[in-house]
């Protein structure tokens, strides 16, 4: 359908450019070319195909779990206009030809204008859904299957209206999960961790993976954001650095702390998880990373590469490239997740194990 002739990608404000190349270099993958429109610090940018039908084969065939600096996308047409009485019936109209959805989130960029947002976001969905329900345009479908009406909303007037793969985009609206800071946590870092677990292991796979008993190693762990969330899981943690912890978290008899460079620490035995949180050079992290993965000093680790104020984007290909040298000439299979959570700043998360 010509009308979807555009992506939009949500991102954090300041990083559309690096959101334009990596959209730019996964749709090339599939065949599907096209240029990006973006405005420095809007949080959003716009992908424009140039075939007919590319856009909706590259919310498809694009994984978007592989998509680091892009928290949500749709696929959408030129920004609607509408007037301010009954923007119901307007939307509607708008609609008439779309194809049946599961569910309606009403989105808006995530930067201190659209946050603004919010309010009318919440209530627009609620009256709009509950008349796409009668109609019928809203009805449930298999989760594999099951497309999402997005409505992304600029000034309340001015909305993009889409839809998403539900399979195949984020979990939750504008691509952040909510989650609550832990007033005993040492500091806000805490909550990457926890980000982290969210978009890169099943919910199902946590009692495994993250198993209370296991043990874990947190490098650069002063004064303990990350360790906290490890000790909460009832894990074992062996905290590297010369700085200091937490009292409390010392008082729980499940931390021991090792005062010492943490780019030179090894374990005695194999732990079950490896994590670092270190403001260093993103390659030698990621050198670090996967020295541990590959001789087994751990099963899986999960680690932030801080990046530079220019070149970002390149400067993760690089070490990504460095990594899949580094296990190829190991002969080794593995994963790598990584992500631009919303807790992160100048830097990305990894996930990086042996499959």
């Amino acid at each position: 359908m010509s009308f979807f002739n555009r992506l939009l990608l949500q991102c954090r404000s300041g990083f559309e450019k690096e959101a334009a190349a990596e959209i730019t270099d996964q749709c090339a993958t599939i065949g599907v070319y096209g240029y990006c429109t973006l405005n420095q610090g809007d949080g959003f940018l716009l992908f424009h195909v140039q075939q007919e039908g590319d856009a909706e084969r590259a919310i498809r065939e694009v994984n978007f779990s592989q998509l680091i600096f892009i928290r949500q996308w749709l696929v959408c047409g030129e920004c609607q206009v509408l007037e301010r009485d009954d923007r119901v019936s307007q939307i509607q109209a708008v609609i008439s030809d779309f194809p049946s959805c599961a569910d309606l989130w009403v989105e808006y960029p995530d930067t201190t204008e659209g946050r603004e947002l919010a309010t009318f976001a919440r209530k627009f969905s609620s009256a709009l859904a509950q008349r796409l329900r009668k109609t019928g345009f809203l009805k449930k479908e298999k989760p594999n299957k099951a497309l999402r009406l997005v409505l992304f909303t600029l000034t309340g007037s001015d909305i993009f209206v889409g839809y998403s793969a539900v399979a195949n985009s984020a979990p939750w609206p504008l691509g952040i999960p909510r989650l609550k800071f832990p007033k005993k946590a040492p500091s806000r870092s805490t909550l990457k961790l926890e980000e982290a677990w969210h978009w890169f292991i099943p919910k199902a796979e946590w009692d495994l993976r993250l198993a209370h008993g296991s043990t874990a190693v947190d490098l650069g762990a002063a004064p303990g954001g990350w360790t906290w969330q490890l000790v909460q899981r009832s894990m074992f943690v062996t905290a590297v650095d010369n700085g200091p912890m937490q009292d409390a978290l010392m008082e729980s008899g499940q931390v021991k702390h090792v005062l010492e460079d943490a780019y030179k620490f090894l374990p005695e035995k194999p732990v079950n998880l490896m994590v670092c949180d270190v403001a260093d050079k993103p390659i030698k992290t990621a050198e670090m990373a996967a020295y541990w993965v590959i001789n087994g000093y751990c099963d899986e680790a999960i680690f932030n590469l801080k990046l530079p104020m220019k070149q970002r984007y390149s400067e993760v290909i690089s070490c990504f490239n460095h990594i899949a040298e580094r296990f190829m000439k190991a002969g080794l299979a593995y994963e790598l997740s990584a992500k631009h959570l919303y807790h992160d700043r100048e830097e990305i998360t990894c996930l990086l194990r042996i499959l």
